[in-house]
């Protein structure tokens, strides 16, 4: 048996209406046009659907599961109509997104900028911090973090993979070590650096662009994503004294905020660009 889910409309209409008048008029067809579509469908099945009485039509009792199901498909063709007709329509409205600084001033301005021209009703908020905003308290509606797995509350994506290396200034030849402090002790860098029981910092900082310019003035050496180190060529990779590290890119929204289509809609967003950028934010 196929059954054609289109004829199903004008069995479930005839059900609730009691008639083929009643589901024509809802429907805007002829009456011919539903009994076609009533016969076809009972041909289908090979069985008649409804018991045609003098006060209309009804569904027979062991049908009525029937009706009961095709409401619950009618629903889903609705749900799906709705969701695709607010794919298509352009977003409005504010978003505020926050990230860290390094990514903020490396990686999202570009990717913003794409956002930007592709949905000009668009409002975006970007905040620059280190520190882990409560999406919670809607202090922002978007989150691109840094980190082994999600935090407990937010939902979303890990869209893409970053690399950390160890540079020093191009021609700089010191051995001192400059360390993390704030929340950059808790990253996957920052948790190494700590263990090491041989490794004084003489200095410390709580942004990796913050590092990056010490290390540019000659103050030592340090571990630094490579998105922001592995093109300069001011900087020098040091190979072999530190592990792999590696941390995923995670785009986020709290729960209770995630199926707001416009938030929705740009987590995807940024999503595809993160990934897009994926041999960028990597050293290979």
């Amino acid at each position: 048996m196929r059954e054609n889910w289109d004829d199903l409309r004008f069995v479930l209409a005839v059900a609730e209406e009691g008639s083929v008048n009643g589901a024509a008029r809802r429907l805007g067809v002829n009456h011919a046009t539903v009994l076609r579509r009533i016969a076809a469908y009972e041909d289908a099945v090979e069985m008649p659907v409804f018991d045609k009485t003098a006060r209309g039509y009804a569904v027979s009792g062991p049908l009525k599961q029937v009706i009961d199901a095709t409401r619950e498909v009618e629903r889903a063709v609705h749900s799906v109509g709705r969701m695709l007709q607010g794919a298509r329509a352009p977003l409005t409205g504010e978003v505020r997104i926050t990230s860290t600084d390094s990514f903020c001033n490396a990686i999202l301005p570009d990717i913003l900028t794409r956002l930007r021209v592709s949905e000009p009703e668009l409002r975006l908020e970007l905040f620059n911090t280190n520190q882990h905003l409560d999406l919670a308290r809607t202090h922002a509606d978007v989150a691109i973090r840094p980190a082994e797995s999600p935090p407990d509350g937010l939902v979303g994506e890990a869209v893409a993979r970053f690399t950390f290396g160890l540079y020093r200034a191009a021609g700089h030849r010191g051995d001192d070590w400059l360390g993390m402090a704030g929340q950059l002790r808790n990253t996957v860098p920052g948790r190494w650096l700590g263990a090491q029981t041989t490794i004084a910092p003489v200095m410390a900082a709580d942004s990796f662009l913050t590092l990056k310019e010490l290390v540019l003035h000659g103050q030592g050496r340090a571990i630094l994503p490579d998105y922001l180190a592995k093109d300069d060529a001011r900087l020098e990779y040091i190979p072999g004294l530190i592990p792999e590290m590696a941390v995923n890119i995670w785009v986020l929204s709290h729960a209770d905020l995630a199926d707001i289509p416009r938030f929705a809609r740009v987590r995807a967003a940024l999503g595809r660009e993160l990934g897009a950028l994926a041999p960028r934010l990597v050293r290979t």
